[in-house]
């Protein structure tokens, strides 16, 4: 699937969930996937529970996440020492 087709899945309306992104359809929201996925949870046990959603889905807000990083600029916190 191509990656415009992907991001389709994933809409951002103010009505829904205060504006943050989430997949069409639904009121999950792309960081609460991410959270889920971050904390141990697998596609199949989120598929379980979600039903409706499709591993496409998934795939979505990953690109979604990593489309929304690629123009970010990380400073580092503390300093390290050499």
């Amino acid at each position: 699937m191509k990656d415009e087709q992907l991001l389709e899945r994933i809409v951002l309306n103010p009505k829904v969930m205060v504006g943050k992104p989430v997949i069409h359809g639904t009121r999950l929201t792309v960081d609460f996937i991410l959270n889920l996925l971050a904390h141990g949870a697998t596609e199949s046990e989120i598929l379980n529970e979600y039903k409706g959603l499709t591993h496409e889905d998934i795939q979505a807000c990953f690109l979604f996440a990593t489309n929304s990083l690629k123009n970010t600029e990380f400073m580092p916190l503390i300093a390290e020492s050499v």
